[in-house]
């Protein structure tokens, strides 16, 4: 007998992107919401027990990276020249999962953010694929909220 509401995962595919408020649609691939903290050992010289301690060290997040069919759209190439143009572009944002209705219901909100990388389609006569550009944004904190 269930002694509760049952809970079913979110699926993958209802997600969207935002960069400094505004909502960036099409995204078919995000990856990256990966985060760790170093561990640094420590022993003082009078230690009784013949171990390490465990302390926490610098905490790093991962480059995000996002891919999404190509079109004239160029914000995000905009975004990048500025980055080679020795602008310094920082922008926050979100990556927002949504429930099956398309509600809101997560957010993994960073902040600094600036392109790292930004590559542009993969062209292939033989194939009707559709063509990808990816990014990468390295940020330096993320906060799910």
């Amino acid at each position: 007998m269930a002694t509760g509401e049952r809970k079913d995962p979110y699926v993958g595919y209802n997600f969207r992107l935002e960069i400094s408020g505004t909502s960036v649609a099409g995204f078919s691939e995000c990856s990256g919401l990966t985060f760790d903290t170093d561990v640094v050992e420590y022993r003082e010289g009078n230690e009784q027990r013949l171990s390490v301690r465990k302390l926490m060290g610098l905490r790093k997040f991962s480059q995000i990276s996002l891919k999404r069919g190509y079109t004239d759209n160029k914000d995000l190439w905009n975004w990048y020249k500025n980055v080679l143009n020795g602008v310094a572009d920082r922008r926050n944002g979100a990556v927002v999962l949504q429930d099956e209705q398309h509600k809101d219901v997560l957010r993994w909100e960073w902040t600094d953010g600036w392109l790292t990388k930004y590559e542009g389609p993969t062209f292939n006569a033989h194939n009707n694929d559709v063509t990808l550009e990816t990014i990468e944004i390295a940020v330096e904190h993320v906060e799910l909220k």
